[in-house]
This record gives structure tokens, C-alpha cells and sequence, in this order.
């Protein structure tokens, strides 16, 4: 389940008590794992770690992870102690899920306004990760870690505490086009992305796995999940109208522009199980939900009560 970070700050309320009580809610219910977005300026919410260290000593058993964070924005060193911390707080259930953020006017803004040429974001994606992955492990012992990259220098740098997990959280990978496939194929832990349909989400989860095959020889530990956005409501026409609203007030776009790159569905329960449960033939075996628009402790309620067993079962 996605804690709605965006959703509290563009209706104004900048309270964090409702969220974390929203992610107690969601443990309680049954739930695998607690998300959280990330954007600096494109589309502002809370910082996406510092929230999650509130919500980590709030829960006990979920997992906790960022759908998705952007490591071009930060850097290696600062976000590889961020992460350790994190993952420390809670205990080894950190998720780091990543991406390199769609190409936007407001994207594009945000990156230039941290000072982050916004054609290196794949490039310095790659290498955060390779350096944080190393600084984890605390490759290089008593000397540490020496890397000369494209982007960033470390000499002898030694990060402490590594995170609760031996050489880190797992790495969520999100995109669908095939260089972000691929992308995934060759690093990823997990592949997350916001699929239309289940049709295409199986095109893209077989060029994950044939390209995890070639470099990695085996896709058994690359978990097939998908991201996902439901309005489960009383019936389907509030449904759609209460989704609509939320994504072309989230987007500043026309809903048709944003569901044709975006998964999205709207309607009572039966429909939304329905919905999910085709790409569960189609292979994803976790699902990450964000409730579009409408009360999100009822859609909540209804979904525990009438979706997520049937899921289980």
C-alpha cells in the first residue's frame, strides 16, 4: 500500500500523524509492505526516508519501501548513509525501489533546479548504485572505498553503520521501456512498473528475464511486481469520476494523455479484484496499490474486507 504523501500536501494538510497512523492501519490489516513517492519540486510531498524512519518505528513487521525514489538527485555517499540508517531503523525491511523520473517540462525543472544535468540522470543512476552497493559492503575493509566514476570521486571512504541487511536493502527497479527492462534485467532485485495491462507488463517482465538470463545467469531472485493505481469504489461511475479528478489534478494533464503510459482503474471491488487478478496470470506476484482520489480510509476498508483476501487466496 502507498501512503497518499502527495495527496496530503496538495490538499494543504502538511500533518504527518495521519500517515503514520494510515501505515499502522495498513499493518494491521494485513499487508506486506508500506510505499512511499519521492519529488522534490515536479510534484512535492514529504522526503520519502525521513518519512519512512517515522514509519519504521511505528510498524513491526511490513516492509517498507520507496516507489520510487530518484538517486540522480542525491549524492552516492549522502544517500548510501541515508539508506543504512533507514534500514537500520527498520530492522532489514527497507526496499529501496528506484527510477530515473519521466521526461516532463516540471521534471526537467526539478532536476535543473538541483543542479542535475537531466541527460545524465540514467548515468548517475548506475553509478549511485554501484557506489552505494560497494560502500554497503564496505568493500575495501579498514581502507575503504576508492572509485574514480564519471560523476563522483570516493578515496578511502568508509560508511558506518552498513545497513541491517549484508550489502543493503534490495533494489526495486521501475520502468517498462526496454532500455529501463533491461536496466532492471541486469541490476535489479525486484521490477516495478506502472503497466497498462497485463499484456504489457508480461512484454516487459520477458525482457527482464531474458536479459537477467544473459548477465546474471538466472531471474530466480528478481521478484515480478507492478505498481498500480485503484479507486475501489461504491459503484463504477463515482468511481472513475472521483479517479479522474485525482489524476488530472495530480498531473496537470488530461486523464486520457496520463492512462495511456499509466495503469489505472476504477470501480467497486469485484471490478478492481478482477483487474488485478489478470496480472496475476500474468506473473506479478506483488503488488504495490496507491488509491487515486476519494476517501482513502474507506477505499482502504473496502479493499482489506473485500480485495486482499482473495488476493492471498
Amino acid at each position: 500500500m502507498l501512503l497518499p504523501t502527495r495527496d496530503a500536501v496538495m490538499s494543504g494538510r502538511f500533518e504527518t500523524a495521519p500517515l503514520l497512523a494510515m501505515a499502522e492501519q495498513v499493518e494491521a490489516a494485513g499487508y506486506d509492505s508500506i510505499w512511499v513517492g519521492d519529488s522534490l519540486l515536479a510534484r512535492p510531498r514529504f522526503e520519502p526516508l525521513t518519512l519512512l524512519a517515522a514509519v519504521a518505528a511505528r510498524t513491526h513487521r511490513a516492509r517498507l519501501g520507496t516507489a520510487v525514489l530518484l538517486p540522480a538527485l542525491r549524492h552516492p555517499l549522502v544517500l548510501a548513509h541515508l539508506v543504512a540508517t533507514v534500514d537500520r531503523l527498520a530492522e532489514g525491511r527497507l526496499r529501496l525501489g528506484v527510477g530515473i523520473a519521466p521526461d516532463s517540462p516540471a521534471v526537467r525543472r526539478e532536476f535543473e533546479a538541483a543542479g542535475v544535468p537531466f541527460q545524465q540522470r540514467v548515468g548517475r543512476l548506475e553509478e549511485t548504485l554501484a557506489i552505494c552497493r560497494r560502500l554497503w559492503a564496505d568493500e575495501g575493509g579498514e581502507r575503504g572505498v576508492t572509485t574514480a566514476g564519471r560523476y563522483w570521486s570516493l578515496e578511502g571512504a568508509r560508511l558506518l553503520p552498513t545497513p541491517h541487511l549484508p550489502g543493503g536493502p534490495p533494489i526495486w527497479m521501475g520502468g517498462e521501456v526496454e532500455a529501463a527492462t533491461r536496466r532492471a534485467g541486469r541490476l535489479a532485485d525486484a521490477w516495478l512498473p506502472n503497466s497498462v495491462t497485463p499484456e504489457a507488463w508480461a512484454e516487459g517482465w520477458a525482457r527482464v528475464r531474458e536479459t537477467a538470463r544473459a548477465e546474471r545467469g538466472s531471474v530466480e531472485a528478481i521478484t515480478p511486481a507492478l505498481y498500480t493505481t485503484i479507486n475501489v469504489g461504491r459503484d463504477t461511475r463515482s468511481a472513475e469520476v472521483e479517479l479522474r479528478q485525482f489524476v488530472e489534478t495530480y498531473y496537470a494533464a488530461p486523464y486520457e494523455t496520463i492512462a495511456r503510459i499509466q495503469g489505472f482503474h476504477a470501480g467497486d471491488a469485484a471490478s478492481c479484484l478482477e483487474r488485478l487478478q489478470g496480472f496475476i496470470r500474468a506473473g506479478v506476484r506483488h503488488i504495490v496499490l496507491r488509491f487515486g482520489g476519494g476517501d482513502q480510509a474507506t477505499q482502504l476498508e473496502r479493499a482489506t474486507r473485500d480485495i486482499l483476501p482473495r488476493l492471498r487466496g
